[in-house]
C-alpha cells in the first residue's frame, strides 16, 4: 500500500516547527508556557482541558481570526481585564523566529490585533504568511460540503495563503473596493473617474485572486487524482464567471468583459446592493472520483474522508513547495477513523516531516505514534505530563 500523499521530495524536507508557545489571559489559560522539539505533537485530555484552545492559538500565526473566527474581544480569559497575548518561538533550519500577537494593551477593547515578528511590529497581518503556513481540520468543518459557498471559498483561500503570501492582501483590497463601489452607487456618485478607478481595482484584484485560486486547485488535484490508498481520490473544480472566462478567452478579453459588466450593471447593483459577478461568487466543487458524485451528495463518512484527503494533500504541498514553516492542526480527527485509516494518517504525517498537532480524549488511539511524537497530557488548562 502506498502511503498517503507522500512522494520522494518530502525526504529532503528539514524539520521545522514550534519550539515554545506561551499564552497569557487566553481563553481558559491565565498563564501557560510549553517547550517542545519539532516532532509532531499529540495532546490528550478530557473535554474542557484546553486542547482546542491551544490549537486555536497556533492558528493565529497566519492572517485572519483563527479557526473559530472568533471576535478578538471574546478570546480574553473570562473575568480578566488584561489583553490576551500569544508568543511563539519557531525553528527554521537552525534559525530562530519569534512571533507575538494579541490585543493591543493600549486599546484592549479594540477588535484588531497587533503582531510582532522578531520583536518588530508589522503593519499588516499579511506579513505572517511569509513566515508560517498552516492547514487545519476541525469538527466544525464537517458540514463544509453541505453549507453555502462562502465557507468553501474561505477554506480554499486559507489553503492559498500557504502558497501565496500576497493572497490575503489581494482579498482585502478586493473587498474594500467592493464596499466602496457599493457606497458610491448608493450615494449616486457623480464623478465617473472615481467610480471607474474603483472598478479597475475590482478587475485587477479579482482576476489575480481567481488565478491564484485556480493554481492551487490545479496543484491539489494533481496530488489527489494520483493517490492510491485508504483515503478517497478527488477532483477539485473552481466554478464561477471569471473561471469560465479565463478558460475560454485571452486575458485582455477577460479584463474587457469584466469592465463592461461593471459598467453596465451599476443600476442593477445599486438596487440590489451587491455585485453578482466576480471571485466573491465563485464556488469550490469536489468530486468523489470513485463514484463520480459531488461531495455534497456523499455520505457523512465519505465527506469527512474527502476533506481529510484535501487537507493532507495541501500539507504535502506545503512541506515541499513553500519557504514558510508548515504546520498541520487536527482537532479530534482520529476518533472518526477506523484503524486502517488512522494508521495511514499517522504514517503520512511522519513521512511528511511536518510538525502536526493532534488532539483527542483517548491516548490509546495514538499508540502508533509513540516514540515518534511528543505526547502532552492536559487537564484543567494545565500541563499534567509531557513524554
Amino acid at each position: 500500500m502506498r502511503c498517503l500523499f507522500v512522494n520522494q521530495e518530502v525526504s529532503e524536507v528539514p524539520l521545522r516547527g514550534v519550539e515554545r508557545i506561551s499564552l497569557s489571559h487566553y481563553r481558559c489559560y491565565e498563564s501557560f508556557s510549553l517547550s517542545l522539539d519539532t516532532r509532531p505533537v499529540v495532546m490528550t485530555g478530557p473535554n474542557g482541558a484546553g486542547k482546542t484552545n491551544l490549537l486555536e492559538a497556533l492558528s493565529f500565526l497566519i492572517p485572519g481570526r483563527g479557526f473559530r473566527r472568533a471576535r478578538f474581544s471574546d478570546i480574553r480569559q473570562q473575568g480578566s481585564v488584561e489583553p490576551w497575548a500569544i508568543s511563539v518561538s519557531l525553528k527554521d533550519e537552525g534559525e530562530g523566529i519569534r512571533i507575538g500577537t494579541g490585543l493591543d494593551p493600549d486599546n484592549p477593547e479594540s477588535e484588531s490585533r497587533i503582531t510582532r515578528i522578531n520583536g518588530e511590529k508589522v503593519k499588516s497581518q499579511s506579513a505572517l504568511a511569509e513566515w508560517v503556513s498552516i492547514v487545519w481540520l476541525t469538527p466544525q468543518m464537517d458540514r463544509l460540503f453541505l453549507e453555502g459557498s462562502q465557507g468553501r471559498r474561505r477554506f480554499l483561500d486559507r489553503l492559498v495563503y500557504g502558497f501565496d503570501a500576497a493572497h490575503a492582501q489581494r482579498l482585502n483590497r478586493y473587498e474594500k473596493a467592493l464596499r466602496e463601489r457599493s457606497l458610491l452607487l448608493r450615494q449616486g456618485c457623480a464623478d465617473p473617474y472615481w467610480l471607474e478607478g474603483v472598478e479597475e481595482a475590482l478587475v485587477n484584484e479579482g482576476i489575480a485572486i481567481t488565478e491564484a485560486r485556480l493554481k492551487v486547485v490545479g496543484q491539489l488535484t494533481a496530488v489527489l487524482t494520483t493517490y492510491e490508498g485508504p483515503f478517497p481520490q478527488a477532483d477539485l473544480f473552481l466554478r464561477g464567471d471569471l473561471e469560465k472566462q479565463l478558460d475560454e478567452k485571452s486575458m485582455t478579453d477577460v479584463e474587457k468583459a469584466f469592465r463592461r459588466h461593471l459598467a453596465t450593471s451599476r443600476e442593477q447593483d445599486r438596487l440590489s446592493g451587491r455585485l453578482s459577478y466576480g471571485p466573491h461568487r465563485s464556488d469550490l466543487h469536489v468530486i468523489f472520483t470513485e463514484k463520480g458524485h459531488e461531495a455534497g451528495l456523499c455520505s457523512t463518512g465519505e465527506q469527512k474522508a474527502l476533506l481529510l484527503s484535501i487537507v493532507m494533500a495541501s500539507a504535502q504541498l506545503l512541506a515541499v513547495r513553500t519557504d514558510a514553516i508548515p504546520l498541520l492542526l487536527m482537532d479530534e480527527v482520529v476518533a472518526h477513523l477506523d484503524e486502517i485509516r488512522r494508521s495511514a494518517l499517522f504514517d503520512a504525517i511522519l513521512k511528511l516531516k511536518i510538525q502536526a498537532w493532534l488532539t483527542g480524549t483517548d491516548p490509546s488511539l495514538f499508540k502508533e505514534m509513540q516514540g515518534d511524537a511528543q505526547f502532552l497530557s492536559l487537564e484543567g488548562a494545565r500541563l499534567v505530563s509531557i513524554t
